[in-house]
Order: structure tokens, then C-alpha cells, then sequence
């Protein structure tokens, strides 16, 4: 039997006064006892998400659903739901006890079921014997433990979770990431957690909501969010990845880097795609029997395995492999690629666009991401705005440059930039596309 969505998002939008939208038309269901997480990068919305799931913020457009009823304009208070927060915001007048009785004893239950229901919740987040100590005795970990058992001890049916093990060092992060995903199958309730940490997305969840700019780029279980990325964006920010730009040659045949490979999908030949190949998918072999060969530029060891970074023969793209032996700088290698670690997609031909005006008359303007450069001169450039997005695709970088008025251009350039730099975009008047908007400016 299908389980039963427990959450429902439709067409949800979020601004602030008016301004520009923080998130655009999310539609998503979670089913009952789900571990699902918002993934993402700072500033991406899944935070804002997470809080009107919650009831700390209203949607400006669209509804929220709790087991097919409209919660968009519930109070927190109303709602079966507990959230986690990052700062975990613990009573330190209250010892461990007190802090998790605290929310039982406003619904005036009996002693008995409150000492019952905080017993268990300790057993839950093994602190059984802690009821008594201060809250600043205890350690960033343990504080954790207790403001998740806090929340769990009403017997929520959703438990959000915004950043909880942000604060905690890796060895304790990683420790914590386990007890989570012990903790949820054993309440059985659903769990919905924001993070920005890929590792910790794929290794606790059973579906990942991946956002960009207020919007989902892509929803799946882990494995195949990491193995089939539906955009570069996903492939690049779900850890680490070559992409290249390519063309199909015949059936389940691709060509990229001078070289064709047999691949897993499909398209028309003459297609352009995006390649993707995640590291640990290349294979060494001699110089002569690649066919992608190079020179290794770098070796950087990593603990568990080596980083080491290939230029071809041609000198325009870096390849990176992880291998667990390492590779002397300035060795001639050659590389081979299975049809099934080659994930190709296709090519986002879209086209920039702005209004200019000409002669007393508007025209919509467009240029191509390859045909512009950015510039740290404002004057030099016809679009100004910060760079919010950097993903390098074998022999350049693609950008994301967002205005003022928050419209996107996507620009693909040889130079490294910053995230947040302010550049302006650079297009020659002879790759600009003009076309008459209307008579008169």
C-alpha cells in the first residue's frame, strides 16, 4: 500500500515587502516518516522553506498541506510539528529535566506522564542519568541531544531540524549524523533537515529536495541525485565532478575531449550535452593506450584517497581523478572511462536577454553565455551584478551573475572569479541579436 503524503507544497512563493522573490513556485510532497533534506547553498531559501513548513513564516502565494488541510496561516503553536534549531536555544536557568518538561508542563499534564514522557526522550537521545545537570555542563554534542529531545518529547508528527550540527566539530558531526538517522527509525515520525553539507545529505536521508536561487533543482534518493544530476548545477554541488561539453556521435555514443566513449544514455546524434564523470570513475592507464591523454599538474592527498589533477595534451582541460596511490607531477598518463560512469545531459542552449534602446526604439537583446566575458570595470560592461554561482566545466568557468533586479545572465569564462564578486558582463556588438520590442521608447 502507497504511504500517504503527510506534507504537501503548492506553488509556494515567499518575498519581503514587496521585493524580489526569496522562493519561486515549489511544489513538493513528503510522505509519512520520510527523512527528506533541503539541500543547498547559502542564501538558497531552504532555511525560509523549512520555517513555513513550521509556521514561523507565511507564504505569500501558494498553500502548505498537513495531511490534505491548508496550515499556510496556522500558528507554530497549532501545528504537530517541532523544529530543531541550529542555536538550540536551551533554558541555562533550567537544568536538563526542566528544559524538556518545559513545553508537557504548559499543556498541564499529570507529574507521572510528564517524568514518564522525559525519561523516555532521554533514553531516546541516550542521556538516560542527566536529568539534574546545568545546561552549561554539558557539551556542545550532549546540548544537542537534549534540544532534539525537547522537541521529540511532545510526540510531534514532523520534526524539522534547521542546520542542528552546524555548531559541532567533524568527529562529533559525523557521530551525530548516525544517532539522527537511528533516532528516526525508531520514532518513526517524519523528519525534514536543512543543511549545506553534501556528505551529510547522502549519507541520512531517504529523498534529497536540492534548491538553487529559491528554486528545486532537483528531488531524488541520494544515490541518484550523486549518480544521475539532472543540471551541472546539482552534478557540480553534490561533491565533486568533471563536466564537459560534448556532442553525440551515434547510439549511446558521445564525444568529448577529442575523444569518443560509449555512454548510457541516449540522444539524437549531433546533440550538444554536458558530460559529467565523477572522479572516482576514471580509470589510469599508459599514455598510449588513453584515449583522453595528459600530463598529472597536481597531487594532493586527502586522507583516504590522492586528488590528482590531469591536463590534456592540448592543454585546455584539467581532468581530476581520485586514486589511492599517488601520481609525480609532470607524468605523462593516459585515462579511460566505463559507459556506466559517464552521465551525459543535455546542453542548455539558453540565451541571455536584456532591453536596449536604439534609435528612439526598444529591442530585446540577446547574447549567448560563450560569446561574453566579465569585467571588474562597471563602465566596461552593458549588465552589472555579483557572481552567486561558480561551476568549472573542464576548460572554463560558468557563471551566474544576478542584478539588482534579481534577473539571472549566465556567463562562460576562462578566468577565475569570486562568489559574490561585482562584475560587469562584457558582450561585443556582433554577437548581440536584436529584435524590435515596440515603436517608440
Amino acid at each position: 500500500m502507497e504511504e500517504k503524503n503527510i506534507i504537501e507544497l503548492k506553488n509556494i512563493r515567499k518575498s519581503y515587502d514587496g521585493e524580489s522573490d526569496v522562493i519561486s513556485d515549489i511544489n513538493l510532497q513528503i510522505k509519512k516518516g520520510e527523512f527528506v533534506t533541503l539541500l543547498g547553498p547559502s542564501g538558497c531559501g531552504k532555511t525560509t522553506l523549512l520555517r513555513m513548513i513550521g509556521g514561523f513564516e507565511v507564504p505569500t502565494e501558494g498553500e502548505i498541506l498537513l495531511h490534505g488541510e491548508n496550515i499556510s496561516k496556522l500558528p507554530p503553536n497549532e501545528r504537530p510539528i517541532n523544529t530543531v534549531f541550529q542555536k538550540y536555544a536551551l533554558f541555562p536557568h533550567m537544568n536538563v529535566y526542566e528544559n524538556i518538561a518545559f513545553g508537557l508542563k504548559l499543556k498541564k499534564l499529570p507529574k507521572n506522564e510528564v517524568n514518564k514522557k522525559v525519561k523516555k526522550a532521554l533514553e531516546i537521545v541516550d542521556l538516560e542519568g542527566f536529568e539534574k545537570r546545568k545546561i552549561n555542563t554539558l557539551s556542545g554534542g550532549q546540548q544537542q541531544r537534549i534540544a532534539i529531545a525537547r522537541a521529540i518529547v511532545n510526540e510531534p508528527e514532523i520534526l524539522l531540524l534547521d542546520e542542528p550540527l552546524g555548531a559541532l566539530d567533524y568527529k562529533m558531526r559525523r557521530e551525530m549524523q548516525l544517532e539522527l538517522k537511528l533516532m528516526h527509525k525508531e520514532l518513526g515520525i517524519t523528519f525534514i533537515f536543512v543543511t549545506h553539507d553534501q556528505e551529510e545529505a547522502l549519507t541520512m536521508s531517504d529523498r534529497i529536495v536540492v534548491l538553487s536561487q529559491g528554486h528545486i533543482q532537483q528531488v531524488g534518493r541520494p544515490e541518484d541525485i550523486y549518480r544521475i544530476p539532472r543540471n551541472a548545477f546539482v552534478a557540480d554541488f553534490i561533491g565533486e565532478s568533471n563536466i564537459f561539453h560534448g556532442k553525440m556521435t551515434g547510439y549511446k555514443e558521445v564525444e568529448f575531449l577529442n575523444a569518443k566513449f560509449n555512454c548510457e544514455e541516449d540522444y539524437p546524434s549531433g546533440t550538444e550535452v554536458e558530460v559529467v564523470i565523477r572522479p572516482e570513475g576514471i580509470q589510469w592507464c599508459s599514455y598510449e593506450e588513453g584515449k583522453v591523454k595528459g600530463e598529472v599538474i597536481s597531487c594532493v592527498f586527502k586522507g583516504t584517497y590522492y586528488e590528482i589533477t590531469l591536463l590534456d595534451k592540448d592543454g585546455k582541460n584539467e581532468i581530476v581523478v581520485y586514486d589511492k596511490k599517488p601520481l609525480a607531477v609532470g607524468t605523462s598518463m593516459g585515462v579511460k572511462v566505463a559507459a556506466e560512469d559517464i552521465h551525459v545531459m543535455l546542453y542548455d542552449t539558453h540565451k541571455n536577454h536584456f532591453v536596449v534602446e536604439r534609435e528612439g526604439m526598444l529591442f530585446d537583446a540577446y547574447f549567448s553565455p560563450s560569446d561574453a566575458r566579465l569585467s571588474d570595470d562597471a563602465k566596461e560592461g552593458r549588465v552589472k551584478g555579483n557572481i552567486v554561482s561558480i561551476i568549472y566545466k573542464g576548460d572554463h568557468y560558468s557563471y551566474t551573475v544576478v542584478t539588482e533586479e534579481n534577473e539571472n545572465y549566465f556567463v562562460n569564462d576562462e578566468y577565475l572569479w569570486n562568489s559574490g564578486d561585482f562584475v560587469s558582463i562584457v558582450i561585443p556588438e556582433n554577437k548581440i541579436e536584436y529584435n524590435l520590442l515596440k515603436e517608440e521608447a
